[in-house]
């Protein structure tokens, strides 16, 4: 087919009876990025649970705090790599399955904790298995989605992860840590029953000369064969090799996917996310738990908005707007803490449920508010664009032939510099002032945008076998 005849073939799949089995196993394979938001999100409200409920031998000091949450990344990092590696060797649908044994194990392993050694072992298990979740699903979601609905569904991985963040807020509230853990045991296991009866991606089945099988698989997720581009032929056979990297198509696609995964962790948003509390109760809120909360449900309402217009407006918009939003966001929010900082008096303590009329109308009042609609503002920002494009973007400007090396790297330098800014986000709080370290934050989202609107390239709408072919010229 040529890409004319893919084009006009496109409504008709969409209109065949089985094509919507493609949302299902999207759903399936985004219970992965469910469960890892979950993990992401559990600090949060288990530290503090820890320290009130839990035995002495398993009260969290500030240190064993700061690791605890820090080193489920650690593990993530380590799961990139191993992902790459089972990506593709086990193939997309094996590697999903046994990414929730480390889940499960890892939960397991907290709830039956005795002392802190054993709940850091269970958040590097749950790291582990969060890596590999967040390579192999974004993959398996873009070789298996059309390229019409392929940004809707590769949103999905992020509007997963955010509702996970989400589920593990609020259950916070009613759940101890203990019982936190046994809810993060779902999602995997969820995942695991679902993905048993989902196909293998025809993209891999071609891989390894399954020809039958793969327009099987094909038939079973769209309807029929019609708007399908087979790979080039050979091109999975050619393993990766550094001699490679000389290649338009394989260096440029690369140092772009690095650059995104580096410049989503450089806007804070993990740090945020695992501090969320302690930022707030720098902020003088008295309920900080009921702002996480606020800030995740805004999270999954932007991210949803992202997935829906995704396919529409498309990538490069999306993401020169989300680093603009967050530039703004992120100079208030700095200056907020610039302002009480420097005034007579900063114990405003705005309760978040309580009418403006009902506090003292002073200065400090409008400056809390200002620090609540400045997160506020960052998170739909970060969530229209740098929350999930170089997730959906990773898993597209890739190769077949050196997708697993080049996704691994990416999902390394993405968890390595979530494990950075985490564990020192305190520290640099404490060197640059909180001002001082959200007015960087707003520095590197203006190096985004410049990044974006000169390097990134627009893939809405196109193959990709068209995405590869861009990158090589031809």
């Amino acid at each position: 087919l040529t890409p004319g005849d893919a084009a006009h073939a496109r409504p008709c799949t969409r209109r065949a009876p089985g094509g919507r089995r493609v949302f299902l196993a999207t759903f399936a394979a985004a219970l992965g990025p469910l469960s890892f938001g979950f993990a992401l999100g559990y600090s949060s409200p288990a530290i503090p649970s820890l320290r009130r409920t839990a035995p002495p031998a398993l009260r969290l000091g500030d240190t064993a705090a700061s690791w605890f949450g820090a080193v489920v990344t650690l593990g993530a990092a380590a799961g990139g790599v191993l992902g790459g590696w089972l990506l593709d060797r086990a193939g997309r649908k094996l590697s999903l399955l046994l990414c929730t044994v480390p889940f499960v194990t890892g939960f397991a392993v907290i709830t039956a904790a005795r002392d802190v050694w054993m709940l850091l072992g269970g958040r590097l298990l749950t790291g582990l298995a969060c890596g590999v979740a967040s390579l192999v699903a974004p993959v398996y979601i873009s070789e298996i989605a059309y390229p019409a609905v392929r940004g809707l569904l590769g949103s999905c991985v992020q509007l997963m992860v955010v509702t996970g963040i989400l589920l593990a807020y609020v259950a916070g509230w009613v759940l101890e840590w203990r019982w936190l853990a046994v809810l993060g045991c779902v999602p995997p296991t969820l995942m695991l029953l679902l993905m048993c009866y989902m196909p293998e991606t025809p993209r891999f089945l071609l891989t390894q000369h399954q020809y039958q099988e793969a327009m099987a698989a094909l038939r079973f997720l769209w309807g029929s064969e019609e708007g399908w581009e087979e790979p080039p032929v050979g091109a999975e056979h050619q393993g990766f090799q550094l001699a490679m990297l000389r290649r338009p198509g394989v260096h440029k696609p690369l140092i772009i996917g690095i650059c995104l995964m580096v410049f989503q962790q450089l806007s804070g948003v993990n740090a945020i996310m695992f501090y969320a509390n302690t930022i707030f109760e720098e902020a003088k809120f008295k309920d900080s738990s009921l702002a996480s909360v606020t800030v995740g449900i805004i999270q999954v309402l932007f991210t949803a908005v992202a997935a829906l217009i995704m396919d529409r407006a498309g990538r490069k918009l999306l993401l020169a707007l989300s680093g603009v939003i967050m530039v703004f966001s992120m100079s208030a929010f700095g200056t907020y803490f610039k302002l009480t900082q420097s005034g007579p008096s900063n114990s405003s303590h705005v309760g978040l449920l309580v009418p403006i009329s009902a506090e003292p109308a002073d200065v400090h009042l409008g400056l809390a508010w200002l620090a609540v609609g400045s997160m506020c503002l960052f998170i739909a920002g970060f969530a229209v664009g740098w929350g999930p494009i170089p997730w959906l973007l990773m898993s597209e400007i890739f190769p077949l032939h050196i997708k697993g090396v080049a996704t691994g790297v990416c999902v390394l330098t993405n968890w390595f510099m979530a494990f950075l800014v985490t564990k020192e986000f305190n520290s640099i709080m404490e060197i640059l002032r909180p001002y001082g370290a959200f007015w960087l934050t707003a520095a590197f989202c203006i190096l985004s945008v410049l990044f974006t609107l000169t390097f990134v390239p627009e893939t809405k709408g196109r193959t990709l076998e068209q995405i590869t072919a861009h990158f090589e010229g031809r």
